[in-house]
């Protein structure tokens, strides 16, 4: 029961962190759309490095990108609250019944790191050489969310059986 308790909490853990990422994300747009925009545009990688021909300048794409993310954090928040709620209601049953309430919250966990790894590694840190940048970098928070995400998910995604502590 206590690796199940501990799978539960892990996974509102995730859901509250991203509650308060769309929270900050929809409350101070400017800021994090700064962010973005920066990436996008590439203004602060090294001087006459040979990519910026990736560089998007145009606004509507900033908007697009930022309010993609935006999304795509909120839809991974929703199914962490749902996989999670789907983990309590399920905890004190059979251990078949527990793992099929994982699938949610391994949907959820998977958004996670797929937008760790494809929109912030992938695409800002080498796409836009993000890595480039002193001031507009986020590829440590990224690495840093996705490894936590990743050992979440490995955690949830361990059958269970019966018995088990």
């Amino acid at each position: 029961m206590t690796l199940r308790i501990a799978k539960v909490l892990l996974v509102f853990a995730v859901a509250g962190f991203y509650s308060f990422v769309v929270l900050n994300n929809t409350t101070d747009y400017e800021s994090n759309y700064q962010f973005v925009r920066h990436v996008l545009m590439m203004d602060s990688t090294l001087p006459g490095n040979r990519g910026m021909w990736r560089a998007l300048n145009s606004p509507a794409w900033h908007i697009f990108s930022y309010a993609s993310i935006v999304a795509w954090e909120t839809i991974t928040m929703v199914l962490c609250w749902w996989g999670g709620l789907n983990l309590a209601r399920a905890l004190r049953r059979p251990a078949e019944a527990f793992n099929q309430a994982k699938r949610v919250a391994i949907t959820a966990l998977t958004c996670a790191l797929l937008m760790w790894l494809v929109a912030f590694l992938s695409l800002g840190g080498e796409w836009f050489l993000m890595w480039q940048s002193k001031t507009w970098n986020g590829q440590d928070a990224a690495f840093r969310m996705f490894t936590i995400i990743g050992i979440v998910l490995l955690l949830v995604a361990q059958p269970e059986s019966e018995g088990q502590a």
